[in-house]
């Protein structure tokens, strides 16, 4: 495995792009490669297979889409598509979507976004009039597969962004089927995955042709530009936790993740009346109600999102500037990627995480997971057992213990100290 995360960074010219692919760099305002972008561009333009080993939030979605752009056959030459992102979820494939135009910029590419929760009809319409790219999650790619609706038989580079999160959800069969209908003989395969496991070693060792892996992964999982704190606190004082932070922090961008939906509308509607700018979006609601939050969010109408990792992975938002864990993730991976939403290329950030009594196993995990020690945080009013505030913020007794009949047996001990 090739390491590439000390090598120098060259420019955009040194890679032979096209005056049209620099003019279209220059009026996104990228200016310098990043060290994923510099590592992918030079192979991928070569034909190479490629395993990019990268966190989201390094610039690898303009590092497959350059070279992909730049090598399109003309639409009066191949009318059918040539090029296919999977993605693991809806956002990441109207993000990916957007990020091909953008960098089509005065370019005549035709590019779409296919996804369950949507008409399938308007999609059917689109790949009728001819796309040269398309975009879209393992299902509903699979259904207009099924349909006849969409040919693969000219594509000859398929992309598996965010790889290791489409196994984890269960796409692998879909993925196969896919990658078999896919019979161009010298068909690109670019593989994209925060991280590698064995899955995702035997799924290239079977689709891709010696392709080559490149490890953009720092030795701190965790971004180094971002600040992180932890509050142990009991669940009935994380909203009142949260609303003073906001009010304290005050930031430009933020994100409150929710374990839960139904817990995720609670804090929503608990938010929307003390402070302005909120909104909430996870997996019940319509696809068109999601797509209308996550564009008011980017616009930076929303200053404020109540979430579930439904937007823990791939969405890039670079206004972002707090992360508040309402509450803890289920795996350690998911803590990273929710974290990992800001700190964008390079940019400070803040995350808090808000830890139950209990919990001290899930805190070292995580830690164990970043290879850091997050730092503890305490606020006055809010340590466990002491007085909780009341609205004017006035301290106010607690309230009374339950009977000594729904008392459980203690806990045991866990490693990490709270």
């Amino acid at each position: 495995m090739t390491d590439q995360g000390e090598q120098p960074q060259p420019q955009f010219e040194d890679f032979d792009l096209s005056d049209v692919m620099l003019a279209a760099l220059e009026h996104a305002e990228y200016q310098t490669p990043t060290p994923v972008q510099a590592g992918i561009i030079p192979g991928a333009l070569d034909g190479q297979d490629l395993i990019g080993q990268a966190q989201t939030g390094t610039g690898k979605t303009a590092a497959f889409a350059i070279p992909i752009l730049e090598q399109l056959a003309p639409e009066e030459e191949i009318s059918k598509p040539q090029a296919l992102v999977l993605t693991p979820t809806r956002e990441l494939a109207v993000q990916v979507c957007g990020e091909f135009e953008k960098l089509a910029y005065k370019q005549k590419v035709r590019t779409i976004a296919v996804y369950g929760g949507t008409s399938v009809r308007g999609q059917i319409e689109q790949l009728k009039r001819g796309v040269q790219v398309v975009v879209g999650t393992p299902g509903r790619i699979l259904d207009h597969l099924q349909r006849r609706t969409l040919d693969l038989q000219e594509v000859w580079c398929v992309v598996l962004d965010e790889a290791d999160r489409m196994l984890d959800i269960g796409f692998r069969p879909d993925i196969e089927k896919i990658l078999r209908r896919c019979t161009c003989k010298d068909r690109q395969t670019l593989l994209l995955s925060a991280t590698v496991p064995q899955t995702i070693l035997g799924l290239a060792k079977r689709y891709m042709y010696e392709p080559t892996t490149l490890n953009f992964s720092s030795k701190d999982v965790a971004v180094e530009t971002i600040d992180q704190y932890y509050y142990t606190v009991e669940q009935r004082r994380k909203l009142p936790l949260l609303l003073k932070l906001l009010k304290e922090e005050e930031p430009h961008q933020s994100i409150v993740f929710c374990r839960t939906k139904r817990r995720t509308e609670r804090v929503y509607q608990q938010l929307k009346s003390e402070i302005g700018s909120v909104s909430c979006m996870h997996g019940d609601m319509q696809q068109r109600a999601r797509d209308r939050v996550m564009g008011q969010f980017r616009e930076g109408k929303v200053r404020c999102l109540v979430a579930t990792d439904v937007v823990g992975r791939g969405i890039d938002v670079t206004g972002v500037s707090h992360i508040f864990n309402f509450d803890l993730p289920q795996s350690s991976d998911d803590y990273v990627h929710r974290v990992g939403r800001t700190g964008r290329m390079g940019r400070e950030g803040v995350a808090f995480s808000f830890v139950l009594p209990d919990q001290g196993s899930e805190l070292t995990q995580i830690e164990q997971r970043i290879n850091r020690l997050l730092e503890r945080r305490e606020m006055a009013g809010f340590e466990v057992g002491g007085l909780l505030e009341d609205e004017s913020g006035q301290p106010s007794e607690p309230p009374p213990p339950p009977p000594s009949s729904m008392l459980r047996r203690p806990r045991k001990r866990y490693r990490r100290g709270l």
